[in-house]
């Protein structure tokens, strides 16, 4: 018998605008797909680094920006496909232990991009025993819509790496498209950082 996990009824738009308007410092990493729809959706701007493409990579990115940029918050915002795709860099981040890196699963239970199939999580994959299991201790999940303020008080505290598994609503809020130019995103982003672009 298959094992089902239950998925809460939090608006993922909601839900990330609420986290964004707390963190307006940070410096944020989308995972591919609706996670970049919501991040859009909550108001487009330098600091946000929309990862279209590269399926499994948020993670890894957002730690390679976290050792880079020790001063300043980081946070990934993922779905749950996406880091299941990339569960191998929770390992490299509970190596290195980042203290201001923090990744926030949009955990639907549900591969939105390519038709709704069932993921694992829907399926018996827990996340945060899988990120306690690399050592991220810090990880845990919420399953009420107030709990963005939870979520950006840990961020902000900079005692990471942290993984929160938000429990969102399996359905298909209306696509916000966020610029899909690569090297346009990269270029002000790095010049949000006082970088040159290239």
């Amino acid at each position: 018998m298959v094992k089902v996990t239950r998925h809460a009824g939090i608006d993922r738009r909601e839900f990330v605008a609420a986290l964004l308007k707390a963190v307006p410092d940070a410096l944020i990493v989308t995972g591919l797909g609706s996670a970049s729809y919501d991040v859009f959706a909550a108001g487009d701007r330098p600091e946000n680094f929309y990862l279209w493409g590269a399926m499994g990579g948020a993670a890894s990115l957002g730690l390679g920006l976290a050792l880079a940029q020790p001063d300043k918050p980081v946070l990934v915002i993922t779905g749950d496909g996406e880091q299941l795709m990339g569960v191998g860099s929770l390992g490299t981040i509970g190596a290195r232990q980042p203290r201001n890196l923090s990744i926030v699963v949009l955990d639907n239970g549900h591969f939105g991009e390519t038709g709704m199939q069932r993921s694992h999580t829907s399926l018996g994959t827990d996340l945060v025993a899988v990120a306690k299991g690399f050592g991220i201790e810090d990880a845990f999940s919420v399953e009420a819509q107030s709990d963005a303020a939870r979520v950006a008080e840990r961020a902000l505290s900079r005692s990471g790496p942290v993984l929160v598994n938000v429990h969102i609503a399996a359905n298909e809020p209306p696509r916000a498209l966020p610029p899909r130019d690569g090297v346009y995103v990269k270029n002000r982003f790095r010049e949000a950082l006082g970088f040159a672009p290239f």
